[in-house]
C-alpha cells in the first residue's frame, strides 16, 4: 500500500502513520539530517522533499500557507481530508483527489462515519468542545482535533465526533465538511500567520464552503458569509440564543463568555436530540488557566486567565468582572495584534494595568493615549507584589494577559502557575 509523505514530525502526523504502521517519510523543519524513528518512520529535512517523488501529502496543521513545503506540494491534504477520504466516506472522495485511488485503503472494517461537529472560533474552542462532548457523552461523544487528540487516535465507531477546529486546520482544509459546524465569536487572531484579518475571517468560514443542504452552520452575525447550501443561523447576542433555541439562561451558573459557550452547547443539543440538560452542564469543570477564581490569605479574589492569549478572551475577562476594581496584570508576545479593542474597552472600566512582558512599552503608550492607569511591573513576581499592597473586597486580581507566554514563561500553563503560587506565598 503506498502511504502519503508527511510535512511535519508532530502529534498530527505522527498519530497517522502509527495507524498506518509506521514505515512512513517525513519532511520536518527541525531535522538536519535523516534519520529513522522506533517506528521504522524515515524523517528527512524538509528542503529535500521532492514534489515529483510524492503522489499524496499530509501536513500538520500549523505549517504557514507560504511555507515552502505548502508551496511545492502538489497532493495537499490537512489531516480533516485524509481521513474523509480515506476512513469515512472514501467513496465521495476518490474523484477530487488526484492519485487518491492508490492510497484509499485503511481498514475495511471502518464504514460507519460518525456524526460530525466542528467547533471553531478565536476564543473557548476548548471549552465548548469540552461542554457538548460532555453533554453528549452518553450517547457515545468523543472529542478531539486542536483539543489534543488526534483523528487517528479516535474511536471511529463512534457515534459523535466533537472537533476542536483551529483555523490553521480550516486553511488547508477543502474537502471535508461537518454535519453541524459551530462558529463562536472571532477577533483578529494568528495574523502573523494567516496575513490579514480578512484572511483570517475567510479560513473560519471555510466549512460553509463544503457543507451541504440540511447542514447546519452556527456563526457570528455580521461575518462576511460566502455562498453556501448549509442552513446558516447567525446569532449575535446570549438572547438571541435563548429566544430561538428556547434556552433559559437564568439556569445556568456562568457568566459572561462561558454564558455564550453555555448557550450554544445547549443549542446543539437541542438541534440533535431536543435536550435542554442544564443541570448536567452546571457540574461541568472548566479547564485550569481559564478565569480561574482563587483566594489569597486574607480572602482576596485573585483570577488566573493566563489562557487568554489574544485580546478579545482578555476584553471578555473584563467584562465578567465588571462590578469590581479591576487589578489586571496584562503583557507578553502580542504578536503586533492592534489593541485598540481592548483599550477603548479598559477605558470604560474602573481599572489599574500592571505590565509585564516584551509589549510593555506598546501597553504603557496606549494607556498614556486613553488615560489609563498603569503600573510598569516589567514582571509577574513585582506585578503580584504591586497589587497584594492594594488588593480589597471590593476589587479583584486578574492575570489576562491579551498576549503569548513564550517571551518570559514556557507556556501559558507555566505562567498561570507561576503566578498562583506567588498569591499562595504571599
Amino acid at each position: 500500500m503506498q502511504k502519503p509523505t508527511f510535512f511535519g514530525y508532530g502529534l498530527t502526523t505522527k498519530a497517522i502513520a502509527k495507524k498506518l504502521g509506521g514505515g512512513c517519510t517525513f519532511f520536518d523543519d527541525k531535522c538536519t539530517e535523516t534519520y529513522t524513528d522506533e517506528n521504522n518512520n524515515t524523517i528527512k529535512p524538509s528542503h529535500e522533499f521532492n514534489p515529483d517523488k510524492s503522489s499524496l501529502e499530509v501536513t500538520t496543521p500549523s505549517l504557514p500557507p507560504k511555507h515552502p513545503l505548502i508551496q511545492s506540494a502538489k497532493n495537499l491534504l490537512s489531516e480533516y481530508d485524509y481521513f474523509l477520504a480515506r476512513v469515512l466516506c472514501p467513496h465521495n472522495t476518490k474523484n477530487i483527489i488526484h492519485n487518491t485511488q492508490s492510497v484509499l485503503s485503511w481498514d475495511n472494517t471502518l464504514r460507519k462515519k460518525p456524526f460530525i461537529i466542528w467547533i471553531s472560533g478565536t476564543n473557548g474552542k476548548t471549552t465548548t468542545t469540552q461542554m457538548i462532548t460532555y453533554l453528549l457523552e452518553k450517547r457515545g461523544a468523543v472529542s478531539g482535533g486542536n483539543i489534543g487528540t488526534p483523528l487517528a487516535e479516535l474511536d471511529t465507531n463512534a457515534s459523535i465526533w466533537v472537533l476542536e477546529s483551529s483555523s490553521f486546520t480550516l486553511h488547508h482544509t477543502h474537502i471535508a465538511s461537518p454535519d453541524i459546524y459551530l462558529l463562536l465569536p472571532i477577533t483578529p487572531d494568528h495574523l502573523d500567520w494567516h496575513g490579514t484579518p480578512e484572511a483570517y475571517e475567510s479560513d473560519k468560514l471555510r466549512p460553509l464552503l463544503t457543507m451541504k443542504e440540511g447542514e447546519l452552520a452556527l456563526v457570528p452575525k455580521g461575518l462576511n458569509l460566502p455562498k453556501t447550501n448549509a442552513y446558516v443561523v447567525e446569532y449575535d447576542s446570549d438572547a438571541f440564543l435563548c429566544d430561538y433555541f428556547n434556552l433559559d439562561a437564568s439556569k445556568l451558573n456562568y457568566k459572561g463568555a462561558f454564558l455564550q459557550d453555555a448557550l450554544l452547547s445547549l443549542a446543539i443539543t437541542k438541534v440533535l436530540f431536543d435536550e435542554t440538560n442544564y443541570d448536567l452542564l452546571n457540574t461541568f469543570k472548566r479547564d485550569a488557566h481559564r478565569q480561574e477564581e482563587f483566594h489569597d490569605a486574607k480572602g482576596y479574589l485573585w483570577v488566573n486567565d493566563s489562557k487568554a492569549t489574544n485580546l478579545d478572551a482578555t476584553m471578555q475577562a473584563i467584562k465578567g468582572y465588571d462590578d469590581r476594581y479591576v487589578h489586571l496584570i496584562i503583557g507578553g508576545d502580542d504578536k503586533g495584534v492592534d489593541l485598540t479593542p481592548l483599550f477603548e474597552l479598559i477605558q470604560k472600566t474602573d481599572i489599574t494595568l500592571y505590565t509585564i512582558g516584551e509589549n510593555t512599552q506598546k501597553l504603557l503608550s496606549l494607556s498614556k493615549k486613553y488615560h489609563i492607569n498603569a503600573v510598569e511591573s516589567n514582571d509577574i513576581h513585582t506585578a503580584v507584589k504591586q497589587i497584594s499592597l492594594v488588593l480589597n473586597n471590593e476589587s479583584v486580581a486578574l492575570l489576562s494577559p491579551a498576549a503569548a507566554s513564550f517571551d518570559q514563561f514556557k507556556s501559558y500553563k507555566h505562567r498561570g502557575e507561576v503566578f498562583m503560587d506567588l498569591v499562595k506565598n504571599l
